[in-house]
C-alpha cells in the first residue's frame, strides 16, 4: 500500500474500530511514519505492524510515486534492502501473479460460518463472505436483522437450512471472474426470487451472474471522496471506494434485464445496478462508511424494506 497523506500512524490503532480480524497488506510505503499515537488507549501503528511482521518504508516522496503509478497503472512491487541485487529482485517479482484473473476471496473469507445480531429477530439474512467488513454486519444488526455469515464457497442448499429471508454478497479483493461457484450460487438465489444485495466485489458477481462483463481497471478507485450520481433520484453522493475491477458499461447498458442505478462522476464507470423484475440491487462503493461518508447508508434501509415485503 502507498499513501499520499503526509503523516501515517499519528491516530493510533484501536482494535474495536478494526473492520477485519487480520491485516491483508504485505507492506506500507509512506512519507512520514509517526511513532507517537495521539489517542488515549490506542496502540501505536509501529507496534501493531511489528506484531504482525509487516514491513514499512518511510521518508519516500509518495506523491511522486503515486503519479508514476497513475501514469503507468497498478503493478506488483517489492521492498528490499538488497540494492546490489536489483535484477535478481526483478526476476523474482516477475514470477508473482498479476491481479487480472487472481482469485483472492478464498484467502480472506471466513473458514466457518458464524452468527451476528439478534437471534430473536423475525428477519434472517444469509451473508456470503468474500472479505466482509465489520461495519456492514453492524449496519444489518442495528436494523434488527439476525445474520449468519457463510464461507464464500458454501452451497446454496446448505444456506437454505438457515431459512433466510434474503441474501447479501459482500465486498472483497481480487478478480470476480474466477469465482464461478459464487456466480452460480448467485444465479440460484435470483432464480428463487430471494432479495439480494451486493457491495463492491458482490456487485461485480451479481453483474457476472446476469451476463454482464467485468474488467481490470488501469487504476482502481481508492479513497473516501468519490462522487457518484444516483440516476433514480438525480442526487449526488460522496462515497468510499476501494476496487481495482469494475463492471463493463457497454454490456450493462445493452442488457435488457438490468438497469444502471448509479454512475461514477469522474470517469462514468458503473457504480450501481438494479435487476429488473427482481428484488436485487448492488453498488460498487461502500455505503457502510467504515471509514468514509454516510451518503449511501440509505441502501441498507432500502434492502430491509425488500426483506420485509
Amino acid at each position: 500500500m502507498v499513501t499520499t497523506t503526509s503523516h501515517i500512524g499519528n491516530y493510533g490503532i484501536k482494535m474495536s474500530e478494526s473492520q477485519s480480524k487480520d491485516i491483508f497488506i504485505s507492506g506500507l510505503i509512506c512519507k512520514s511514519f509517526s511513532s507517537v499515537n495521539s489517542r488515549s488507549n490506542s496502540k501505536s501503528l509501529k507496534e501493531w505492524f511489528k506484531s504482525n511482521k509487516l514491513v514499512t518504508l518511510c521518508d519516500v516522496d509518495t506523491r511522486a510515486l503515486v503519479r508514476y503509478i497513475r501514469d503507468n497503472g497498478a503493478m506488483n512491487a517489492a521492498i528490499t534492502t538488497e540494492i546490489d541485487k536489483i535484477e535478481d529482485i526483478k526476476k523474482k517479482l516477475n514470477k508473482f501473479p498479476v491481479m487480472d484473473g487472481l482469485e483472492l476471496a478464498s484467502k480472506v473469507s471466513t473458514k466457518k460460518s458464524y452468527e451476528y445480531g439478534n437471534k430473536d429477530s423475525k428477519v434472517r439474512l444469509a451473508v456470503i463472505d468474500l472479505g466482509i467488513k465489520k461495519n456492514i454486519l453492524e449496519n444489518f444488526s442495528k436494523r434488527g436483522l439476525f445474520v449468519k455469515v457463510f464461507p464464500y464457497n458454501t452451497d446454496f442448499e446448505e444456506m437454505l437450512k438457515f431459512k433466510p429471508h434474503g441474501f447479501f454478497l459482500s465486498n472483497g479483493p481480487g478478480d470476480p471472474k474466477p469465482l464461478t461457484n459464487v456466480i452460480n450460487t448467485t444465479k440460484k438465489i435470483l432464480d428463487k426470487n430471494y432479495p439480494l444485495f451486493g457491495i463492491c466485489l458482490g456487485h461485480q458477481v451479481i453483474a457476472l451472474a446476469n451476463g454482464i462483463k467485468t474488467y481490470k481497471m488501469f487504476n482502481g478507485h481508492r479513497g473516501i471522496n468519490h462522487p457518484v450520481l444516483n440516476l433514480n433520484t438525480g442526487k449526488g453522493e460522496i462515497t468510499s471506494q476501494n476496487h481495482g475491477f469494475a463492471v463493463d458499461y457497454k454490456t450493462a447498458v445493452s442488457n435488457k434485464s438490468v438497469k444502471i442505478s448509479h454512475q461514477h462522476l469522474n470517469d462514468q464507470t458503473v457504480a450501481g445496478l438494479e435487476i429488473k423484475g427482481k428484488d436485487c440491487f448492488s453498488v460498487q462503493y461502500h455505503p457502510e462508511a467504515g471509514p468514509g461518508p454516510n451518503d449511501g447508508n440509505y441502501l441498507f434501509d432500502q434492502f430491509l424494506s425488500k426483506l420485509n415485503q
